[in-house]
């Protein structure tokens, strides 16, 4: 070997020892880093007779303390140790658990394994509750409403003293009582007296009512372009009205409903009472709606027992033109396009003006409508023109037509209720040309009019689960040369059963008697034909009538009825079971009524529900896809 080579090799050992001595260090290093900071250690509890939400809630919490050890130098387990032992006592007292021992156990590393047991000892029960008010709600005149408050208290004696509950309880019982006549509510004195020796806790809570409030006029804000007297028509508040924070709710959802109003915010104007602190004040509408009350107290109300408060409403204006284009599908029609120009002020008269069309594989339509703003009465006004094409199930319609609509709705007066009416009325010019597959084509030139009214009262009006709805409609026509007169009548209803949180029963039903000289030549959304997504499932669109040529047409009388089973899954999808019977014939003796049975899926929408159904149609043994969105009444 040669002496060049000899000294790179040891040159090249030398290389290779020292990284090696670099590699150890590194694994010493690594190895004093992991002695000296400490894994998160296991957590054992054992506890006898622990109820396995409050266990869960202890686990929680001492879980919380022993992460904080992978964080911390591996010497400090015993700190963290003690501060897991507060944080379960802790979690313990909130439960009502007010002595109990909680000890770890001396085995094993400290730093590696929390082995604890808990003696949760015996739960504190309320033994008495002591519900004061003051203010006006303390006079003879609210006997009643005092009495349901103190029914609707939510700790009840006997009951396990939970901190949790009682805040809530305290915080629900300042909602109901700010709900109607008293929004200045607050909480005066507020004590729970806990005896850990006895396990018995005393509550004390005192509210404050303040004085009863009633509405006084609106003041508006935020007008530029719309006219004055806009808002008044929706908030139709008379002066004295008890105040009833729903009703608050529900103008201000009106308003920003409006074709003239993106925006809208109801409160009451307090500028004329005595001030008070800010914080101490509970939120008004719509506050109160979006933030929990806080259960603070604060001192009593001084002042008159009642005072009439204006109703602020301050005001967004919307753009004043909107033009949209929307596609769509469902399976009676298929692809859809529809195409809609709005405009909120004309001319500057507070009136909206909206004109469109609509194209489908069944329909076709252009319109024109204007519709006015509530009057002082509440009675909302439309009217436009229509040119309208259909063609469904043989039945091919060509319609020119103007029209006029008044729609007056009836909300409850009294808070806590719930029942609305509504009562519409319409009248309609048409000219048509018809023509019936097989055997002929004929124009005709009709006059109706029509009434319906509806009695709603369900928990939710866009997806109900609980109430009903009952509607009553009469309608009126003749063929201007007098060649052919009829008259209607229907009758519908739907109604709904919770029978658990997720399981709701559904059952409606619809009836309907048509006279007229010739009922062929009656315009077809007069007389009656079913089938279909929101009909009888199972069944073609419109596929049950009389059958003329080709074609199926409207007839005399109409029966439908159903029955369809819900349960949801979670709070947005659930599935349903549902059967469905009905058809139209000329007399309800003639009638032979067609079935369908079938399953779908709900899913829950700010719209309403979306139903996806698949039905089997027992009288012409087929299966068929039906889709819709809202409820079928």
């Amino acid at each position: 070997m040669s002496r060049f080579r000899r000294i790179a090799s040891a040159r090249a050992a030398r290389l290779a020892g020292l990284r090696a001595a670099r590699w150890l260090a590194l694994a010493l290093g690594v190895g004093w880093a992991a002695a000296g900071w400490a894994a998160r250690p296991s957590v054992q509890i054992a506890a006898q007779g622990l109820p396995s939400g409050v266990l869960d809630a202890v686990s929680k919490a001492v879980q919380s303390v022993a992460a904080l050890a992978e964080d911390e130098d591996g010497g400090e387990a015993t700190r963290l140790r003690r501060r897991a032992r507060t944080a379960a006592v802790d979690a313990l007292a909130t439960e009502g658990y007010f002595s109990p021992q909680v000890e770890f156990g001396e085995g094993g590393d400290p730093a590696t394994a929390w082995d604890i047991r808990i003696d949760p000892g015996p739960r504190t029960v309320i033994e008495a509750v002591d519900l004061q008010f003051t203010g006006t709600l303390a006079g003879p005149d609210f006997a009643a409403r005092a009495d349901e408050l103190r029914r609707g208290w939510g700790l009840a004696e006997g009951a396990p003293f939970r901190n949790e509950a009682w805040e809530n309880a305290k915080r629900t019982l300042l909602d109901a009582a700010g709900a109607v006549d008293f929004p200045l509510a607050r909480l005066v004195e507020t004590s729970a007296d806990v005896d850990p020796q006895r396990a018995s806790a005393r509550l004390h809570v005192k509210l404050d009512s303040g004085p009863a409030v009633r509405f006084g006029q609106v003041e508006v804000r935020g007008l530029k372009r719309v006219p004055e007297g806009v808002v008044e028509r929706y908030v139709r508040v008379q002066p004295g009205q008890r105040y009833d924070r729903d009703r608050m709710v529900e103008w201000q959802q009106e308003l920003t409903a409006t074709p003239f109003f993106s925006g809208a915010r109801l409160q009451l104007d307090q500028r004329g009472l005595a001030p008070a602190p800010a914080e101490e004040v509970p939120g008004l509408m719509p506050e109160s709606m979006e933030k929990a009350r806080e259960t603070g107290t604060a001192p009593p109300y001084q002042g008159p027992p009642e005072v009439t408060l204006p109703i602020l409403a301050s005001v967004t204006e919307s753009r004043p033109r909107r033009m949209s284009v929307s596609l769509g599908v469902d399976s009676e029609a298929g692809p859809r396009v529809e195409s809609v120009y709005r405009q909120n002020v004309v001319a500057g008269y507070p009136v909206e003006l909206e004109t469109g069309g609509r194209l489908d594989r069944l329909r076709q339509l252009g319109y024109a409508d204007i519709h006015l703003a509530p009057d002082p009465a509440g009675h909302q006004d439309s009217f436009g023109v229509l040119a309208q094409h259909s063609d469904i199930e043989g039945l091919d319609v060509h319609r020119l037509a103007v029209g006029a609509i008044r729609v007056y709705t009836r909300k409850p007066t009294d808070p806590g209720k719930r029942v609305e009416y509504e009562t519409r009325l319409g009248s309609r010019l048409a000219r048509e040309h018809v023509k019936i597959d097989g055997v002929e084509s004929y124009d005709s030139t009709t006059a109706t009019g029509t009434i319906e009214w509806l009695r709603r009262d369900v928990n939710d009006k866009y997806d109900p689960r609980e109430g009903n709805l009952i509607a009553l409609g009469a309608g009126l026509g003749t063929e201007l040369d007098g060649s052919n007169r009829f008259g209607r009548l229907t009758a519908r209803g739907q109604y709904w059963w919770s029978l658990s949180p997720r399981d709701v029963l559904t059952v409606r039903a619809e009836i309907g008697k048509l006279w007229a000289v010739d009922v062929l030549r009656v315009p077809d959304d007069f007389a009656f034909r079913t089938g279909g997504a929101r009909s009888v499932r199972g069944y073609r669109y419109l596929g049950l009538g009389r059958h003329v040529g080709d074609a199926i047409l409207g007839d005399a009388t109409l029966a439908v009825a159903s029955i369809e089973g819900t349960h949801y899954f979670n709070e947005r999808f659930g599935g349903a079971l549902f059967v469905d019977t009905g058809n139209v014939a000329p007399s309800f003796g003639q009638m032979k009524l067609a079935t369908g049975v079938g399953a779908g899926l709900r899913v829950r929408t700010p719209a309403g529900p979306l139903n996806l159904d698949v039905a089997y149609a027992v009288r012409d043994k087929g299966v068929r896809l039906n889709f819709s969105l809202g409820i079928a009444f």
